[in-house]
């Protein structure tokens, strides 16, 4: 039985011919040729939802820009990654987000915008997003003044990944927010503290714990972190870890996103079952003397 052969399909993008088979998006096509498009709403491991509008680009015969990360590849499209109208409508993206939204702990987005040079006060009528910051346990933070609404994590809470549906977005416009159902706290939900949301939250809106009392303690040094892979101990599934440690201290724990396994998706064992490493030395008591036998 012979095999079938792929269809492919031609691409031309900045100028540089890209094949690529048939059903492959612009991102992963501009990918597969090193060319690098911004994402924020995207991740491998998750469904487009084409919330950010960061990673558009310019089609030939288009006569609006196009999201990169859903639209499939079109046999001898010519596309634009990086023109003069590209580049514009990224720039007002980051300066409209800027405005309402603390960016400064999302490495990405302060690169980004100093690459579209964004002026960050340019919009200073829309108040900022001043929620209070959530601490209803002892494993992850919700602080939603960085909160873009990317969307990324109602979908690992949702269909792409743990089906639990904790979460949703509530309010429209500038009252939207991330929620759990009837704004319940968080352990009263349906919760199960996997954490994915955690491990695809691209601004730290939503955060470790333990690296939220660094921080605050402003003793979070990730250049001096290093990370160890191993697999998890809890059951025989073989889910790949990262373990991030800072002074020999594991501070977080994340998973590729492309590891066949996990998809860089975890349960509350995998990521947040560490505790016990740093637990104190446990020293057995001795066994209590039972004397000297006496023979009768």
């Amino acid at each position: 039985m012979k095999e079938q052969v792929a269809s492919q399909v031609s691409v031309h993008i900045n100028g540089v011919t890209v094949r690529v088979e048939e059903g492959t998006t612009l991102l992963q096509a501009a990918s597969s040729a090193g060319i690098e498009i911004p994402t924020l709403c995207w991740a491998e491991n998750l469904t487009p939802v084409n919330a950010c509008r960061l990673c558009v680009v310019e089609q030939q015969g288009s006569r609006a820009l196009i999201p990169s990360c859903s639209r499939v590849c079109e046999d001898g499209a010519q596309i634009q990654t990086d023109s003069e109208r590209v580049r514009l409508s990224r720039k007002m993206i980051l300066e409209f987000l800027a405005s309402s939204n603390d960016l400064s702990q999302s490495p990405e987005l302060v690169a980004w915008s100093e690459m579209y040079d964004v002026d960050t006060e340019r919009y200073k009528a829309p108040a900022k997003i001043e929620d209070q910051i959530k601490i209803e346990d002892d494993l992850f933070v919700r602080a939603y003044d960085k909160c873009v609404l990317c969307y990324k994590c109602v979908e690992a809470c949702g269909d792409d990944a743990q089906h639990t549906f904790a979460i949703a977005i509530a309010g429209r416009g500038f009252d939207a927010r991330v929620s759990t159902e009837y704004e319940v706290p968080l352990p009263e939900s349906a919760c199960v503290y996997c954490g994915n949301c955690v491990g695809v939250c691209p601004t730290n809106a939503l955060q470790f714990k333990t690296e939220f009392d660094l921080r605050d303690a402003n003793d979070w040094r990730p250049s001096e972190q290093t990370v160890t892979e191993t697999v998890c101990s809890y059951c025989g599934v073989g889910c790949s870890l990262e373990l991030h440690t800072q002074d020999n201290h594991i501070v977080k724990v994340t998973s590729p996103s492309d590891h066949s396994v996990t998809s860089g998706h975890l349960c509350i064992k995998g990521r947040f079952g560490w505790q016990y490493v740093h637990a104190p030395e446990f020293k057995p008591r001795e066994a209590p003397s039972l004397g000297k036998r006496e023979d009768n």
